[in-house]
């Protein structure tokens, strides 16, 4: 799931793009200030970083400044001025791609895949790096799950259904958005399957399948895998 920094003041905008963008397969952190762009950033590198170029206290265009001197992350620089001036400063700063305010949410979907296509691959290694949280740990490459040291087979579907929990670990996973990566989004079936595949795979991680706490209910919702 590819990882988007939203930086946006605006909270009204935020919230509409955060629900566009999540709804696409995108999972997307937002904050709302220079400062906090560039801590965020530093802490979880995005696969794409959304950028605003009017923000309180550090500027969008220092940001961009910043996070290109240490990182060819894709950029898309996004204001509500339409100036040419601002548009050849972000993009002389490094941004990948320019956005004025208003726009359609499909055409900023459309320009985020197109970058993503765009960029090179230079942190597959990061990409393909086992996922670990609580005790297990999932390895895509090697296809292999170790719980608390020990090695345990799964199969196909229940191996796809950890990586994503393991790899959101601390996230709450909707149960449409379980299936659409696990299944697919062409899936038909009844979605009681999500529900037997997590209970197969309760007796083979959790202490007490009866009382999981590793593979987290969220009544309503979907599901959360522990992060500690």
């Amino acid at each position: 799931m590819p990882r988007l920094l939203l930086v946006e003041d605006e909270a009204s905008i935020a919230e509409g793009l955060t629900i566009t963008l999540e709804a696409e397969g995108y999972q997307v952190d937002w904050v709302q200030d220079g400062t906090s762009a560039l801590g965020t950033w530093e802490r979880v590198r995005p696969d794409l970083v959304l950028l605003d170029l009017m923000l309180p206290g550090i500027s969008g265009t220092e940001v961009c400044r910043a996070i290109r001197s240490r990182s060819d992350v894709p950029i898309i620089m996004v204001t509500a001025r339409d100036e040419e001036v601002d548009r050849v400063v972000g993009l002389e700063l490094g941004a990948d791609d320019y956005l004025t305010k208003p726009f359609s949410t499909r055409e900023l979907v459309a320009r985020i895949k197109a970058v993503l296509r765009r960029a090179p691959i230079v942190d597959m290694m990061d990409v393909d790096a086992p996922a670990e949280a609580a005790g297990v740990r999932v390895d895509r490459v090697r296809h292999e799950v170790h719980v608390d040291g020990e090695k345990v087979e799964l199969p196909p579907k229940e191996f796809d259904l950890l990586s994503e929990l393991v790899e959101n670990a601390g996230r709450v996973l909707s149960r449409t958005h379980l299936i659409n990566e696990v299944w697919g989004i062409d899936y038909v079936g009844d979605t009681k399957t999500l529900d037997v595949h997590i209970r197969r795979l309760r007796t083979r991680i959790e202490e007490d399948p009866q009382e999981p706490t590793r593979i987290q209910t969220v009544r309503g919702v979907g599901y959360r895998f522990a992060d500690g």
